[in-house]
């Protein structure tokens, strides 16, 4: 599951590393995924340490006592000099043209390379199936953020004949 809103999100802002909290309709968000999936069974929930995916992860386990595992591997990605801005204050900007040219491909300025970004989500993920599968653990939550969500899809989902379902911006999360 995708973090709540915040208020960097409801203003178009690149959000990232920021720690940024969510705001109401995030809390309202996930007190309805919370609702959603209160007949689930649940043995883990997978968690971000950023705020955003903590309070998400923290409604949902709300009256359920699910045992959460925070990972900073799969925080959402540094977006380096672009974090904080939105469209109009990157409209214009050489560099940010040069990303979008790149089809989304090339490190943010003082930002996390896109490949080691998707790498890091992937460990983090496998470390926790790997624990799993130990403890017999066999259903879990992720709570987390849309590039480390668009990150594990890319890398698991297949279709029936083992290719790949997609790639990384076929995922892409409202």
């Amino acid at each position: 599951t995708r973090h709540g809103q915040t208020e960097w999100n409801l203003l178009k802002k690149v959000q990232g590393k920021a720690d940024i909290e969510l705001n109401e309709k995030g809390i309202q968000q996930a007190e309805e995924t919370r609702d959603f999936l209160k007949n689930e069974k649940i043995d883990l929930i997978l968690c971000s340490p950023l705020k955003r995916a903590l309070q998400t992860a923290e409604i949902i386990n709300q009256g359920r006592n699910i045992r959460m595992i925070i990972d900073e591997r799969v925080s959402e990605r540094d977006f380096g000099e672009f974090e904080g801005k939105n469209y109009a204050q990157l409209n214009g900007d050489p560099r940010y043209q040069a990303w979008i040219d790149s089809g989304g491909t090339m490190k943010f300025p003082g930002g996390e390379d896109p490949e080691e970004f998707r790498k890091r989500c992937v460990r983090g993920f496998e470390k926790v199936i790997k624990e799993c599968r130990h403890d017999k653990i066999k259903s879990v939550a992720v709570v987390a953020h849309g590039g480390t969500i668009m990150s594990i899809m890319e890398r698991y989902a297949v279709k029936e004949d083992g290719t790949p379902a997609g790639s990384y911006y076929d995922y892409q999360i409202k």
